[in-house]
């Protein structure tokens, strides 16, 4: 083709050749020949294209302290949403410091009603729900022993079984919560990420990252203890109407910087997750966002997503 593209890939415009997929704008930097800058928020950097994902949201907040109500305020609207349109709220949870701030900021609703959430787990740890490494268990001491979600409702592990077994019994139970879903979709995942740019248990160049059939995957090999867990793929987290990251602390800016705004190499797990047909927010705090050059929205204190 006279503009430089290969035959066959579809080109937004001549001036700015990019290909729609799933949502989502994508660069092939060495296929697609770089043009001038377009409405598009794009940048040129060391020979990589730079694009800001169509509808990502990236949120900055000037401290934990202010996002906190935020992340509270987005589980409560998508809750009675949700319950409104078809009668439930299906929530995944990850552990980490996310469980100590969802935990104080909802505790706090008034009225809160939890009585048509179902809650599952992104990734968990196969361990004793009493060991301080069980996310089920943080969060059963922190939350779910303080409001009213049926037992049955809250879909944990059984730790008692080896690991690979676990993963498949975890499967069965979201099967069975999702009965009309081939892959089960979630109202909201909220999850983290890892200094490392791992998000759920699905780490940096692990042959995970390329599990295509199962939903919960087992993992006896974990970089980071304990070693053994069962994790959402990325099939289950794609296909959630919203993925809401939560990532605070200095400690994260370089590598969020690379998830948000490319790096050489692979992309790390957490710039994998792409919603197929939902949303995708990243709420951080200002230590976070640090080192980011692309544009973000600034919220403060008593702002609302």
């Amino acid at each position: 083709m006279e503009d430089g593209t290969k035959p066959g890939l579809p080109v937004r415009n001549r001036s700015c050749p990019v290909m729609l997929q799933h949502g989502v704008f994508h660069a092939f930097p060495g296929v697609l020949r770089p043009a001038p800058l377009c409405h598009m928020e794009q940048s040129l950097h060391q020979g990589q294209l730079l694009v800001n994902m169509i509808g990502r949201r990236v949120v900055v907040f000037p401290t934990s302290a202010e996002l906190g109500p935020a992340l509270s305020h987005l589980v409560t609207s998508r809750a009675e949403q949700a319950v409104n349109s078809r009668g439930r709220f299906t929530l995944g949870l990850s552990g980490g410091s996310l469980v100590t701030m969802l935990s104080k900021e909802l505790l706090t609703v008034p009225g809160l009603d939890c009585s048509k959430w179902v809650v599952g787990f992104c990734d968990e740890r196969v361990v004793p729900f009493d060991s301080p490494d069980s996310t089920y268990g943080l969060y059963k001491s922190h939350f779910f022993s303080k409001i009213n979600i049926p037992e049955d409702a809250i879909l944990a592990i059984d730790f008692s079984i080896p690991v690979k077994e676990c993963a498949e019994d975890y499967s069965r139970k979201l099967r069975k919560a999702f009965p009309n879903d081939d892959v089960p979709v979630f109202d909201l995942l909220l999850l983290g990420m890892g200094p490392d740019g791992h998000t759920c248990s699905l780490f940096p160049d692990h042959p995970l990252l390329e599990e295509g059939q199962k939903i919960v995957a087992p993992i006896s090999d974990s970089p980071k203890p304990p070693p053994e867990r069962v994790t959402m793929t990325f099939s289950v987290v794609n296909a959630t109407r919203c993925a809401a990251f939560v990532s605070t602390g200095g400690s994260k800016a370089p590598v969020l910087k690379e998830v948000l705004e490319g790096r050489e190499g692979p992309p790390f797990p957490a710039a994998r997750v792409r919603p197929t047909n939902g949303e995708l927010l990243w709420l951080i705090d200002e230590p976070a966002a640090a080192a980011l050059t692309m544009k973000v929205e600034r919220l403060g204190s008593g702002a609302k997503i």
